[in-house]
Formats: C-alpha cells, sequence, structure tokens
C-alpha cells in the first residue's frame, strides 16, 4: 500500500503528458503532422544523453528531462544541460520551454500541479495566460541587476528594445533593467511545480542576458538530478586568513570538490603561527573527506627567499631581477640555488601531512614571449653561459647582432629544451617523497600549448615532450587554459581534449584547469565566469577530461555553489525499466535518494542521507528493503563497489591516485586492506568515522563497531 501514492503520481504524470503531447502536437507544421511524437529540438546538447527519464522514484527523487514546445529550441539544451538536465520526449518531461508563440492551454494548471516546471520566453497567449502581458512602452536593456548577485555589473554587449511587461501579483522578481526597474527573471510556485518568466531570448550559447536563469529555478524548487564530487579547486591562505576553516571545509565538500591544492610558499619557511593554521587547515579538509595538496610554484620559492637570496634571482631580457606580476623567479639553473630549493621543498613536505604535490608552471616568463625583454626569462649568468658554450654567443644578442629568425629559433627551442629538463628533474625529485610519504600524489600543471600553439616559444612549454614521461612517471597531467582563450566559449574544452589524445599515452591521466577569474579581453555579460556560463565551462570540460580544477577557490561566486556539483556530473544514458533505474555515467555520479537501495540487485551501502553514489559504468538502482548496518557516506576516490559483507561489515573496491579518504556511519575497528589486516588510521568527525586509505587500486574490508 505504500506505493500507491508513487502509482498515482506517475499514473497522473503520464496523462498529463498526454494532453500536453497534443498541445505540442498542434504547433508542427502541417508536413509533421503525421509523425509520431513531439518534434526534436535541431539541435541536442549532449548526443549521448538517452531521451528516456524516471518517471518516479518511491525511495528516491522525480529527475528533470526537459522538452522545448515547438520547434525552435534556442539556446535552451545549452542552459538547462550544464546542470544535467536532460532533452526528453514531451510526454515525459518534468520542465517545459514555452518559446516566443507558445499557445495557451488548460492543462498546464493540472501538470503544474504534480510538479512539473514552465519556462515562459517572452510573449505568448501561454505566458499571458500565466499573466506575464507586455505594456505598450518600450525600453533599451543595456544592463541589469540580479538578486543573486546585486553588486555585480551585468552589461549587455548590444542593448535590446524590449517591452515593459506586467507580472502577476506574487511573482518574485529575479532580474530586472538597471535603469528603469522593469522586470526581466520573474516566477512563483504553483502547485508542486513552478513557472519562470524571461523577458528575451536567453541568447546563442544561453549566457548573454541572464546569467542566473538556472539559480532563479532552483530558487523555485527545480534541484538537478546529478552531482559529482570530483572537482579539484586551488587555494591560496592570504585570502582565508581569519576564517572557520571547519565551515569552509564542509562549504567545499558541499559544493562537489575533492582536492584542495594549497599554496605552499607561504608554509615554506617554517612559522608557528602559519603552520599550525595550514595544520588546521589539513585536519578539517581531511575531516569532510577532502585531500591537500602542496601547490608550488617554481621558480618561485618564496617571499622570504627572495629576500635572503638576492645572488639567485632569475634575471629578465633587459637584466633585471625577473619580479614579474606575483612571482619572483630565482635561478634554479645555479646549483646551489637548486640545492637550496630542494632541501627547503623536502623539508616542508615533512613539516605538514600533505596528500600530494602540484608542481605548476614550471617553466618561463613571459606570455608575449621574447617580444617582450622587460618581461623574457631566463637571461642568468648560468644559462647565458651554457648556451653560450653551446651556440657561441651571448642570447643576449637576440636583441642586438643576431636579431635574424634563425637566432631567435635557436635559443627559443634551447629554452624549450631546458624547461622539459626541468620539469623531468623536479618530477623526479617529488617522487623521491614517497620514501617517506608512500601515499603521495603527483600533479604536474602545464599551460596549454596545443591549442594556443604560440605557448611554446612564448614560456617554453611543449606538452608533446612532456606526456611521454607518463609511461615512467606516475602523476597527473593538469591543463592550464591560457588567458589568451579565457574569452572563447565553453566548446573549447572538447576541442582541447581531441587535441592531447594523439599525444597522450595515459588519458586517464589528464585534467583540465578553468581559470575562474576577471578577463582582461572584452566580454558580456559579466567580466568573469558565473551562472550558465560557468555550469557549461564545468559541464563540458568534466565531459572532455576525467579531472576539472578550478582555479581557484576564492573566485568562485557564491550564488554559483550550490549548482556546481550539478555542472560536474556527467551522465550518458538514463531509462526506466519496471521499478529500476538504469544510469549510465563515465565517472561515477550521486543522485537524490532517501531510503534503502539496491544497486545491479545488491544491497548498496554508499549512500548518505540524501544522496546514492554510483560507481562508473552502467548500474540498475531500485528500492531495497534490507537496511544495511554500515554505510559509506562519502569516498573521495574512485569507487567500484561497496557491498555489506556481513552484520558490521563492508567490502568496497577503488583506485586512486592519492590517498583516498572514506567516510562512515560508524566507528571502524578492523580494517583489512587486500586481504591483509592493517593499521587503522582516522581523521575525528563528529558525523561519522573517517578512514585513511591508501594511493593505488584495492579492495578494503571493514569491520565496525
Amino acid at each position: 500500500m505504500t506505493l500507491l501514492p508513487a502509482v498515482k503520481n506517475a499514473l497522473a504524470k503520464v496523462a498529463d503528458g498526454l494532453k500536453l503531447l497534443a498541445d505540442a502536437n498542434a504547433l508542427r507544421p502541417p508536413t509533421e503532422v503525421k509523425k509520431p511524437g513531439p518534434p526534436r529540438p535541431k539541435t541536442m546538447p549532449r548526443k549521448l544523453l538517452a531521451l528516456a527519464l524516471l518517471l518516479t522514484l518511491p525511495a528516491g527523487a522525480r529527475a528533470a528531462g526537459f522538452s522545448i514546445i515547438g520547434t525552435d529550441a534556442g539556446a535552451w539544451p545549452q542552459i538547462l544541460s550544464s546542470v544535467g538536465h536532460w532533452p526528453s520526449p514531451a510526454a515525459n518531461a518534468t520542465i517545459y520551454v514555452g518559446r516566443p508563440g507558445a499557445p495557451a492551454s488548460p492543462n498546464w494548471t493540472a501538470k503544474l500541479a504534480h510538479g512539473s516546471v514552465l519556462i515562459l520566453e517572452g510573449e505568448s497567449t501561454l505566458a499571458a495566460s500565466f499573466g506575464f502581458r507586455p505594456a505598450k512602452d518600450t525600453f533599451s536593456l543595456a544592463s541589469l541587476v540580479d538578486v543573486h548577485n546585486p553588486a555585480l555589473p551585468i552589461v549587455l554587449e548590444h542593448a535590446v528594445e524590449l517591452h515593459r511587461y506586467e507580472i502577476p501579483a506574487g511573482a518574485e522578481v529575479f532580474a530586472k533593467d538597471r535603469w528603469t526597474g522593469a522586470p526581466l527573471v520573474a516566477g512563483f510556485r504553483s502547485g508542486a511545480g513552478a513557472v519562470l518568466w524571461v523577458a528575451a531570448n536567453p541568447g546563442k550559447n544561453g549566457y548573454e542576458r541572464f546569467p542566473y536563469i538556472l539559480q532563479a529555478l532552483n530558487d523555485l524548487g527545480l534541484e538537478p538530478a546529478f552531482q559529482s564530487e570530483r572537482l579539484w579547486a586551488f587555494f591560496d591562505s592570504s585570502y582565508r586568513t581569519r576564517v572557520d576553516l571547519d565551515y569552509f571545509a564542509a562549504r567545499w565538500r558541499k559544493s562537489g570538490i575533492s582536492a584542495l591544492q594549497v599554496a605552499s610558499w607561504h608554509f615554506y619557511e617554517p612559522d608557528a603561527e602559519r603552520d599550525a593554521y595550514l595544520k588546521q587547515l589539513i585536519e578539517a579538509c581531511h575531516r569532510q573527506a577532502i585531500t591537500v595538496y602542496a601547490w608550488v610554484e617554481l621558480p618561485h620559492v618564496s617571499e622570504k627567499f627572495w629576500t635572503d637570496h638576492p645572488e639567485w634571482r632569475e634575471k629578465t631580457a633587459v637584466l633585471q631581477d625577473a619580479h614579474l606580476d606575483w612571482r619572483k623567479l630565482m635561478n634554479l639553473s645555479n646549483p646551489d640555488c637548486a640545492r637550496a630549493v630542494s632541501a627547503g621543498l623536502e623539508s616542508m613536505i615533512r613539516r605538514f601531512d600533505w596528500d600530494g604535490v602540484n608542481l605548476a608552471e614550471l617553466y618561463f616568463e613571459s606570455l608575449e614571449g621574447a617580444s617582450n625583454p622587460a618581461r623574457f626569462t631566463p637571461m642568468n649568468d648560468n644559462i647565458r653561459a651554457e648556451f653560450r658554450a653551446q651556440a657561441g654567443w651571448d642570447p643576449m644578442e637576440i636583441y642586438s647582432t643576431h636579431k635574424d629568425a634563425a637566432s631567435l629559433r635557436a635559443f627559443l627551442d634551447f629554452r624549450a629544451d631546458l624547461a622539459f629538463k626541468m620539469q623531468g628533474d623536479w618530477m623526479a625529485q617529488v617522487e623521491k617523497y614517497r620514501s617517506f610519504r608512500p601515499d603521495l600524489d603527483v600533479v604536474l600543471t602545464h599551460v596549454d600549448d596545443r591549442f594556443d600553439t604560440g605557448m611554446k616559444d612564448a614560456i617554453g612549454a611543449d606538452a608533446s615532450r612532456v606526456l611521454p614521461m607518463l609511461n615512467k612517471h606516475d602523476f597527473t597531467f593538469l591543463i592550464e587554459d591560457p588567458a589568451t582563450v579565457w574569452n572563447l566559449g565553453p566548446q573549447r574544452y572538447p576541442e582541447i581534449a581531441k587535441r592531447y589524445e594523439p599525444i597522450t599515452p595515459k588519458a586517464e591521466h589528464l585534467a583540465i584547469d578553468i581559470n575562474v577569474v576577471d578577463r582582461y579581453q572584452d566580454v558580456y555579460p559579466t567580466k568573469q565566469q558565473t551562472g550558465t556560463e560557468l555550469f557549461e565551462l564545468v559541464h563540458l570540460a568534466a565531459e572532455a577530461f576525467p579531472r576539472v580544477a578550478l582555479y581557484f577557490e576564492n573566485s568562485i561566486l557564491r550564488p554559483d555553489l550550490p549548482l556546481l556539483p550539478s555542472a560536474a556530473a556527467v551522465v550518458r544514458r538514463v531509462e526506466r525499466t519496471g521499478n529500476k533505474t538504469i544510469i549510465d555515467a563515465p565517472y561515477g555520479v550521486g543522485i537524490p535518494w532517501h531510503g534503502l537501495a539496491l544497486v545491479d540487485g545488491k544491497p548498496w551501502a554508499a549512500r548518505s542521507d540524501s544522496t546514492l553514489w554510483l560507481p562508473a559504468g552502467t548500474h540498475s538502482v531500485e528500492s531495497g528493503a534490507k537496511a544495511q548496518v554500515v554505510r559509506l557516506l562519502d569516498f573521495n576516490g574512485i569507487l567500484e563497489s561497496a557491498d555489506e559483507e556481513r552484520e558490521h561489515g563492508l567490502t568496497l573496491t577503488y583506485k586512486s591516485g592519492g590517498r583516498a579518504i572514506a567516510r562512515f556511519d560508524r566507528q571502524v575497528k578492523l580494517l583489512s586492506v587486500d586481504g591483509e589486516a592493517a593499521e587503522i588510521r582516522t581523521a575525528d568527525n563528529p558525523e561519522g568515522q573517517v578512514l585513511m586509505l591508501p594511493r593505488g587500486e584495492h579492495t578494503v574490508t571493514v569491520e565496525c563497531r
């Protein structure tokens, strides 16, 4: 009897869908009248997403397929799919988009009552039936204010002439014209559903005019169906000096972050106050199943190192100390300098409980290359002497007696060779730290030089030489999006992935870094990526790469945090078969869930009170009847299975490039790794037991109290 309400809702949803199907058919041109089903959008946002959806989950949550009323989808597929909604037949959808001219229908009241969400764009009889009607007066929209970030300047590239609209009483206004106050985005809840109206086309890519449409939908109760916890984020403590680290660690994890890359140059030299801060940060992150990496920015070492050793400072081509932007570069070609840096770096790694090391931007300045001698490096005495011995002339002469292209090419190639050697040497050194930290992960952050091919000559970066190192070294190659392309759209990430595919021996070790910062180019409507633009960036990057990193934690705007996990989730197929839901996800995914569950027909323990976590691949999910005694609440590695083995035991298999962290709902009293008894290493957590597990591929069995 407990399933009767769910069954009734499902039947009502089907009946409502059939009514809407008739409405959608009425919009077709005559040549399409005899075709079965509603018209499909002209373009699909994700060709691998299936058109099936979940109608109802007795113990879970309704997922959100969308359907466009009419034949022109506009940018709505890009907008909605950026947080995991998928295209669906009209009879099965949860979200419906009525574009300009959509007809009114009495069936919508019932659909909204049963939980449908209706999006209205501009003028239509359908919009008017809900109280959104154009007035006679018009205004020129050039800038707007959104309640989700009122202080953020939102400026359109091209002003658009719009009618002022009357909106229904009680509707919440989410965005308005900056100068006239005319409503631009508004909505209200209706029954179990909601209505959202936007005054105009959102733009070609979906974010040119109203960046916070998805936040408005979320405010109205539409929550995405999927989420991911595999994001990385860069962190600089100078922006978080007086904060509650436990609060922020919990917020980061809730936002889908599994690893924090911490600016380690602030902690290079021992300091009691700073050391205590970093230890507290690492402990807070571990309690939330977040691993912590030492983000190293060689040739920058630290402020104190720069001050104490002027004799080892790098030089530019005008023979000035290389203090470029925020980095103060040291001459690592000097043997004494290299030995001192090596000793200091090892000491720092030993002092703190790091989970990994990220060697970032280990090459030269500048983005303008040799054309700007005031920023061009390296021109220290060691490098000049080495090149002079090889070529017979001083590299400084590229600005005097050797201005020809061949001479410049000779030094640029020498410079790229030097960068490659430097990367290999420091990579090997960091890997030696595994002698005292065996679970240490290693990352090499390297600027992209495949999409922007000028990067090799500009800074000495050559990915085609570094990537074969994956055959000998165990590390993640994190591709940094160069500043020269920050103004380009989200589609650049699939293209970047294509260009790395032929030169990558192990594609699973690739990652991409998205720089969420104010861009120097003219961009609209916001200087920084936010709202739909950010979600499209993250979603397409997550589809193209196994790992996505964000630069940086502090730059992600508050309105974007709740939807980040959904933007990072990638699902290829959703299908309902009887009582089961089939979900195919390439990297693992979380779904809203309450209650007991079976995955692939077996009791499944990887679930919190609100989310069920699935491994990568195709899996079936259905309600369960047997309660698990032990639950895996959270896990930051790549989970492959989580099966209950005995009354108080749980076996899970996983793989992880570095140390993995598992959070259980109770204390662990016995642990075995690959069949062998192992020491239990934990981090205190008031909500459960946090267990530190070794890097690699392992089968772990725990017995809990």
